[in-house]
């Protein structure tokens, strides 16, 4: 698969770059992409989420009344789930919810991204990335000009022959 080579400001220049098929040009797999995507949105997770229970809550395990003779219902801890302040019924507990993807099928995944990108001419390649001033509004005019200033944008810098 052949990219024409542009500059800064979005003319081509007459080169093109062939872009490896073993990367660029296989059958995506979107099973596969959505595995990864689902792994990486898990693995972002905190997982930090709690609640007491009743034998954490703090106070006493002293029997609140007597058992009989008051007319209202039985009633044996503040801690209780039942009142104000007790503890939770099967609160939440701090989970790990992390998960593992095998070596080859992350690489798969990423091929088959970047091979979808490429049969919908998502892929651009620049001649010189190179700025005379590290500014901010140098950078969004090169991405202006290359139509890109308001997408999600990926770079891979790096040299190519």
């Amino acid at each position: 698969m052949e990219v024409a080579v542009l500059n800064n400001q979005g003319k081509e220049t007459g080169r093109k770059v062939t872009l490896s098929d073993a990367v660029f040009a296989i059958e995506p797999n979107n099973h596969v992409i959505y595995l990864d995507v689902k792994r990486y949105l898990a693995n972002k997770r905190q997982g930090t989420h709690k609640a007491k229970e009743r034998n954490e809550v703090a106070g006493s395990t002293r029997k609140i009344k007597k058992q009989k003779g008051t007319g209202t219902a039985r009633a044996g801890s503040v801690k209780s789930p039942v009142f104000v302040g007790g503890g939770r019924i099967f609160g939440p507990r701090p989970k790990d919810y992390t998960q593992k993807l095998n070596k080859n099928v992350k690489r798969l995944a990423r091929r088959s991204a970047l091979s979808l990108k490429a049969k919908e001419q998502a892929v651009v390649v620049l001649e010189d990335f190179n700025f005379d001033t590290p500014k901010t509004k140098e950078f969004v005019s090169v991405l202006k000009a290359l139509g890109l200033e308001n997408k999600n944008t990926l770079f891979c810098v790096g040299r190519y022959k």
